[in-house]
């Protein structure tokens, strides 16, 4: 079993950044994949990132709509993963949530990751 708990969120201006960690705990595998999901008010589960998490198999990904200004990234030794937001919009406010899987290969679709944390509030204002 593995626990996720996301940190980092707050509100910041348009163009500001800020640094979301994800803290994982439990039973996590070599060949484990951690996401970057979003949800907006009234609007459904966005998929940001991803990145594997074993050392000797690194891969990222991102949304079309965050390439260039958000970075993911890891610290195996201190579980963790982090998404750094740059460049941050209004249209970037939402719930972020850290999510993982077992496997090696990346994803974008929720349904395809097992666990989930209770999320991280974005505000980004104009």
């Amino acid at each position: 079993q593995v626990q996720l708990v996301e940190s980092g969120g707050g509100l910041v201006q348009a163009g500001g950044s800020l640094r979301l960690s994800c803290a994982a705990s439990g039973d996590i595998s070599r060949n484990f994949v951690a996401g970057w999901f979003r949800q907006a008010p009234g609007k459904e589960r966005e998929f940001v990132g991803a990145i594997t998490w074993s050392w000797n198999f690194v891969r990222m990904d991102y949304a079309d709509s965050v390439k260039g200004r958000f970075t993911i990234s890891r610290d195996n030794a201190k579980n963790t993963v982090y998404l750094q937001m740059n460049s941050l919009k209004p249209d970037d406010t939402a719930i972020y949530y850290c999510a993982g899987r077992t496997g090696y290969g990346l994803a974008r679709s929720d349904g395809e990751y097992d666990y989930w944390g209770q999320g991280t509030q974005v505000t980004v204002s104009s």
